[in-house]
């Protein structure tokens, strides 16, 4: 079998994460967390793509890894218009439209471009993977009762696909023949509905349950009395949505082994929260699976909160009675990466070209 060497790179909005894989099996990661001392002299996010490209240059050095082992270069996809899930071959088309500063800023729209640059020097292709803004919602999720306001498909599609590809090949099968509801548990929670290999259905981290630091869905008629009495101002409510919201508003953490300990310590209101947000995202696994009709051969509760027995054992206490229920944790992100691009390399699946 071929031996393929794939470097992936993640920038975040205060780190950036690479990792070197041979085939399925990781050589090495590294994250570096950057300060705001770091990142506070650059006025936008493509400001920052020379300092990341050093970033990673020196995580490289540091390892002595030898650039021309490499096959291919995945980085993550960002906020680019609506597009399939999948890879898509880095061209000029999407590197042009990341820097015409039209896109909305996020750190991984730096993905790409970082990619391409460790990877057109030696003559090897850049892609991107089921990126953040990738859309296979069916029309008839999209409507709201606000004509203005269409519902997008905005979930941790990188993670929640790979998760899918990983229980379906547990249970000897693939991906594309399964009914799955996935539960990515985070600093952010999106839940989303998957049929046949296709995200039919999300629920997104501003209109679901609440989470560590995001406030979730809340009654629209309290917030607006809410907006007017405090006269918030745009920059603080976005702030008291994802920042400060969720668990965090109510408890002063949004460390759930804090919280955890908090609990085995007597702590009622810390008790009577946590199990809430259990509460919310069983209700929220319950939504999707109307949308799947019921037609359901797993659910899977991953990110870094289904590491938690005691949260996943309280979900599971709601929603077993669906599906056979599977904790898959972690982010998982660098490997899924690496295994989409694995899958390019092989023939498994065609490059998209971005247009």
């Amino acid at each position: 079998m071929h031996n393929f060497v794939i470097l992936t790179i993640n920038p975040g909005s205060t780190s950036t994460k690479i990792a070197v894989f041979e085939n399925e099996t990781e050589l090495f990661s590294q994250s570096v967390e950057h300060t705001s001392a770091d990142l506070e002299s650059f006025l936008t996010v493509n400001e920052q793509f020379e300092f990341r490209k050093k970033t990673v240059q020196k995580i490289l050095s540091a390892h002595r890894f030898d650039l021309n082992r490499l096959t291919a270069v995945v980085g993550r996809g960002g906020l680019l218009p609506p597009i399939d899930a999948g890879g898509y071959r880095i061209n000029q088309a999407m590197k042009e439209l990341i820097l015409s500063g039209q896109l909305s800023p996020h750190a991984a729209n730096l993905g790409a471009l970082l990619a391409a640059a460790i990877a057109e020097p030696l003559g090897i292709p850049a892609f991107i993977y089921d990126a953040v803004s990738s859309d296979e919602m069916a029309d008839v999720a999209r409507l709201t009762g606000f004509p203005e306001i269409h519902r997008k498909s905005l979930c941790h599609v990188l993670n929640s696909k790979a998760m899918g590809r990983k229980y379906a090949s547990e249970m000897g099968t693939s991906y594309e023949k399964l009914n799955l509801i996935i539960a990515h548990l985070g600093g952010g929670i999106s839940i989303s509905a998957h049929k046949q290999g296709r995200i039919i259905d999300v629920i997104a981290d501003d209109s679901g349950p609440f989470s560590p630091e995001r406030s979730g869905g809340v009654p629209l008629l309290a917030l607006v009395e809410l907006i007017y009495e405090k006269n918030y101002q745009k920059s603080e409510l976005l702030k008291k949505i994802r920042g400060l919201g969720g668990l965090k508003a109510h408890l002063g953490t949004g460390d759930i082994r804090v919280i955890e300990k908090r609990i085995l310590s007597g702590d009622r209101r810390a008790k009577q929260v946590y199990e809430a947000q259990a509460y919310q995202i069983a209700k929220g696994i319950g939504e999707m699976a109307a949308v799947l009709k019921g037609d359901i051969n797993g659910i899977i509760l991953t990110g870094g909160m289904a590491y938690s027995e005691k949260l996943t054992t309280m979900i599971k206490a709601y929603i077993a009675f669906l599906a056979p229920v599977k904790c898959l944790p972690g982010e998982n992100e660098m490997e899924a990466l690496a295994l989409g691009g694995l899958r390019l390399l092989r023939g498994e699946e065609e490059p998209r070209i971005y247009r």
